[in-house]
């Protein structure tokens, strides 16, 4: 039986593991992605930005994130726990059985949890690409990473009041993705848009990304790392039910991303008569983010439904956005943010432990959280050191001025040569 016990233990620890890895791969992801969709001449700042914050974030969350999202408070109220220490769980209290008794490790508990973090930091980057000063954007990810996700990340996950109140979010519709969309959207507000984006007269001007090949790549990777993103969120696998459980979430989390590409397709195909391969990658994100909230419950069919959904409210968003002049040079506000919120609103179609209430109030929750304590974040950046880089930098490239290294040297005059 001890031997069992030991096997399990080890079992659901190692795919806990593995599923913290392909959820680091996201960064990957995020970083191809939106390293395609911005332009050539702001290519090697967005690498330098998503190499860096995934850094800061682990640090952070080291230092005292984890230890306030998972401490010992209650309710509304976090513990502010210490630094993470080495100590894991002892065998005798594995073996021991019970309710009680660990079924993976604890370390191996925060590496999940420390790359979910990441991603959350991840939507912002891309949202205030291309006028963002670096620093500017690695001081908030000190703060995000460190006090503002672990704490909603708390209420819910760490056993606070909307835990309490009925409010689900399997994997983080609401707690990482609309998180980051929320983070972004004040940033992006006191930012204001790149120059030239919007006309005199309200006119909307393309801005093509330099290469849609690592956009594409980066989304790909991100729809690969999603299964351990959801997958492991399920936290066991090593009995049949539960191995069930983890295959039913894996084939949700692919059906969801298929729906929200396939009703960006038709959705395109009716509205404009062409294909926007920007709004088909932004469609299987957006289905994947759907289903983030509650990939357990429904059936596939449902799941490519839901997914569905999201893939066309993210175009309908991103339309909005530019309407309202919110510019987001990769459109993540309105896939992690819009989309967040649909996801966490059709919990209560298939789980009927879920309600519209509960889910409705951890949406205004979790947003107004964000919402409050980011604008306060960002505008104390902003009258401290400033946020934007100058017209004239902006005009030449974040690569040069924030990095003095261009992604695309053969591109670029030179008088040495």
């Amino acid at each position: 039986m001890e031997a069992l016990t030991q096997l399990s233990y080890a079992l659901d620890t190692f795919y806990f593991l593995v599923s913290g890895v392909l959820v680091m791969w996201m960064a990957a992801g995020f970083t191809m992605l939106e390293s395609g969709l911005v332009r050539s001449k702001n290519t090697t700042e967005i690498l330098a930005k998503n190499v860096i914050l995934f850094a800061v974030a682990c640090l952070m969350y080291m230092l005292m994130g984890y230890g306030i999202m998972y401490g010992d408070g209650s309710g509304w109220m976090p513990s502010f726990g210490g630094i993470l220490g080495s100590s894991d769980n002892a065998v005798d209290a594995v073996l021991a059985g019970g309710d009680d008794a660990p079924y993976y490790s604890g370390l191996a508990d925060f590496f999940f949890q420390v790359v979910f973090v990441a991603t959350a930091m991840s939507v912002v980057s891309g949202a205030v690409a291309e006028r963002m000063k670096l620093t500017s954007f690695l001081i908030f990810a000190v703060v995000l990473t460190g006090f503002i996700y672990p704490v909603e990340g708390f209420w819910k996950w760490g056993g606070g009041a909307l835990d309490e109140a009925g409010f689900l979010d399997f994997a983080g519709s609401g707690i990482v993705h609309m998180c980051g969309a929320v983070a972004a959207l004040m940033g992006v507000i006191l930012l204001g848009p790149r120059k030239g984006k919007y006309g005199p007269n309200g006119e909307v001007r393309a801005m093509p990304g330099a290469n849609l090949p690592l956009a594409a790549l980066g989304t790909l990777i991100l729809w690969m790392g999603w299964f351990g993103f959801n997958g492991g969120s399920e936290l066991k696998i090593s009995n049949v039910e539960e191995a069930n459980a983890v295959s039913l979430v894996f084939v949700n989390t692919n059906m969801a991303a298929v729906g929200g590409v396939l009703a960006a397709l038709i959705f395109e195909k009716i509205r404009w008569g062409k294909v926007d391969l920007t709004m088909v990658l932004n469609g299987a994100l957006a289905g994947l983010v759907a289903i983030t909230a509650e990939p357990l419950t429904p059936t596939p069919l449902s799941a490519t439904l839901i997914g569905a959904v999201g893939g066309v409210l993210v175009i309908l968003s991103i339309l909005v956005m530019d309407k309202l002049k919110i510019d987001d040079p990769v459109g993540a506000i309105s896939v992690h943010g819009v989309v967040g919120v649909w996801g966490l609103l059709a919990v209560p179609l298939t789980n009927p432990d879920g309600s519209f209430m509960a889910q409705i109030k951890g949406i205004v929750v979790i947003g107004g959280w964000v919402a409050v304590t980011s604008f306060i974040t960002w505008m104390i950046i902003k009258v401290i050191m400033g946020l934007r880089i100058s017209e004239e930098e902006e005009m030449a490239g974040a690569d040069y001025a924030e990095c003095g290294l261009e992604a695309y040297p053969e591109f670029v005059k030179s008088s040495n040569l």
